[in-house]
């Protein structure tokens, strides 16, 4: 996902029956209708999950259009909608940076310089990408955090979309969380990765079907751009607050929560544009998984960079919706003036549609959250089962499986991770603040990770025994400063926080990675052709039928002109 802002504490959910928005009987069409094509996709693509590779990888079949679309509907889950409103409504304006400086240079590096490898190389998920680079141990540790930590954030979306079910609909928690994770598992079971990936698609359009009425109906009721910045500025201006914190992007004091405006552009630039948003979109299998299952070299550099056209636009569906219940919804008004409320801003888009959507769009809205919602959760459920099909259970508990074994236990792990995330998503409804939660998943798991996949791609030096021993030693020191920040020895303002963990750990990881190599013994040049940069000929590492290629289709000139783009918006939106 972006690299997340704080979300305020999530409340307890409501008693059964009682419901925050009152949904008319017609409302439960498009819920039914979704809910039907979504098994009907797992249905239509059960032939491409015979195999365990079809199962795990879809066969690299897909084209760049529908797993580009898939890589950013992976990211569109539960926190990123409720959390991105929430803070639109909150912050305004500089939650765009989660977007525009959190996401879009990590994705476009990950097109034109990490996929060639990644794809290349032939491997099935990135811990087999460490164990062909590093080795075994490097292997094993990359491959154990990364299962804990898609199971835990498999446990956040689904207590979101639970919460949610509870809030519009007046259905207990329990059932809500046991119903989405049986839809999940259904389809990921009957399709495998393609169902996932064909369902994300699907997912998109419905995302955006339910946001953007709710978008265009709010921004009308508010007089347009120009009606939504006055009436900041009006209430922004009675409640004894500078205006401008929210209307101005820069220097974007209030996420970061840094005073100096020197300070918080550093921070945000380095810890949220580099570490953070570096280390998540560069190194985390659910997202490279899309990509990876593409039919070419190049469809698979395009896929995060077509990705990044649609996430530009993201903001305007999430964050404008959130500004626009600032102003407009009496109870976040009233939050935003500094009063004590049973409600806080989570609840902002609810309020929203509560408010301007007839019955019939509320509908079509809620199929939209709930659409969201699944795709994360089912994001992480299929990353979960290639790395531990492939990189554990493989490899370290039956090697010798034929590929009906194989394939069998790929559904058996799917119920596993459907079961276990009930439970994980026990454990967040424990936690006040799920954004702060997550970004610390991100600090410990992310960060490391790619200073050593950033110092084991570029410098043939490093060595084996560099690779486990950083991404250990990074792991430890972000895990030494969230306690310290757990313990009140340390407080940081803000994400500042997450940023100073994400930091420390890739500073140390660096060190140590540099400094073990220096003394230990590098593996020989012949076994690192295809995954450092300076061994790899140019002819392995881009699409033999690249010339081929209209312009549009080829990921420099994409790459390019989405960077051109990024610049724009910031400049226009700044």
């Amino acid at each position: 996902m972006s690299s997340a802002p704080p979300l305020a504490a999530v409340p307890a959910t409501l008693p059964a029956s009682t419901t925050l928005i009152d949904a008319a009987w017609y409302d439960y069409v498009p819920i039914v209708i979704y809910f039907a094509f979504v098994i009907g996709v797992g249905l239509m693509v059960r032939a491409q999950a015979s195999t365990a590779d079809g199962f795990l990888t879809s066969g690299r079949s897909l084209p760049a259009w529908v797993t580009g679309i898939a890589f950013v509907s992976a990211n569109l889950g539960a926190v990123e909608i409720m959390g991105m409103s929430a803070n639109g409504a909150q912050y305004g304006m500089p939650t765009f940076h989660y977007f525009w400086i959190g996401a879009i240079p990590a994705m476009i590096f990950l097109g034109l310089v990490m996929m060639p490898f990644y794809y290349g190389s032939k491997v099935r998920s990135v811990p087999e990408f460490m164990l062909k680079r590093f080795g075994v141990e490097a292997h094993l540790v990359n491959s154990l955090s990364f299962a804990l930590a898609q199971l835990l954030i498999a446990g956040i979306n689904l207590y979101l979309l639970g919460n949610i079910v509870n809030w519009l609909l007046g259905w207990p928690l329990w059932s809500a969380l046991v119903i989405a994770a049986v839809i999940v598992y259904a389809y990921i079971t009957m399709g495998g990765l393609s169902a996932a990936i064909y369902n994300e698609v699907l997912q998109f359009f419905v995302i955006v079907a339910a946001l953007l009425p709710l978008t265009v109906i709010g921004l009308r009721r508010v007089g347009g751009w120009q009606g939504l910045t006055e009436r900041i500025t009006a209430d922004a201006t009675a409640a004894g607050t500078d205006p401008a914190l929210q209307l101005h992007s820069w220097p974007g004091n209030a996420i970061s929560g840094f005073d100096s405006d020197i300070l918080s552009v550093v921070g945000l630039v380095f810890g949220l544009g580099f570490v953070l948003s570096f280390g998540y979109w560069t190194t985390n299998f659910v997202e490279v998984q899309r990509a990876m299952a593409s039919d070419s070299i190049s469809a698979a550099q395009s896929t995060p960079i077509i990705g990044t056209f649609v996430k530009m636009l993201i903001p305007f569906l999430v964050i404008v919706p959130g500004m626009v219940a600032g102003v407009l919804v009496s109870e976040v008004r009233d939050l935003k003036a500094g009063a004590s409320q049973a409600y806080d801003y989570n609840d902002s888009i609810l309020y929203l549609m509560r408010d301007v959507l007839p019955n019939g769009l509320l509908g079509l809205a809620i199929t939209g959250l709930l659409a969201s919602f699944m795709a994360g959760m089912a994001a992480n459920i299929s990353a979960f089962n290639t790395v531990w099909g492939v990189d554990l259970y493989q490899r370290y508990i039956k090697k010798d499986g034929d590929d009906a074994h194989y394939l069998a236990m790929g559904r058996r792990s799917t119920l596993a991770a459907a079961v276990i995330a009930i439970f994980t998503a026990l454990i967040a409804s424990n936690y006040s603040n799920l954004m702060d939660y997550l970004q610390t998943l991100f600090s410990m798991f992310n960060a490391p990770l790619f200073a050593t996949f950033i110092i084991g791609m570029f410098w043939k030096r490093a060595t084996p025994a560099a690779g486990w021993s950083g991404l250990v030693a990074g792991t430890l020191a972000a895990l030494a400063v969230n306690v310290m920040l757990w313990t009140d020895v340390l407080s940081m303002p803000g994400q500042g926080g997450a940023f100073l963990a994400a930091g420390i750990a890739f500073v140390v990881d660096v060190a140590v990675t540099v400094g073990v190599s220096l003394v230990t013994q590098p593996k020989p040049d012949a076994e690192l052709k295809g995954f450092v940069y300076a061994l790899t000929p140019r002819s392995e590492r881009t699409d033999p039928h690249l010339h081929e290629l209209p312009w549009y289709r080829r990921p420099l000139p994409l790459g390019v002109l989405a960077g051109a783009m990024v610049i724009l918006l910031n400049s226009v939106f700044h």
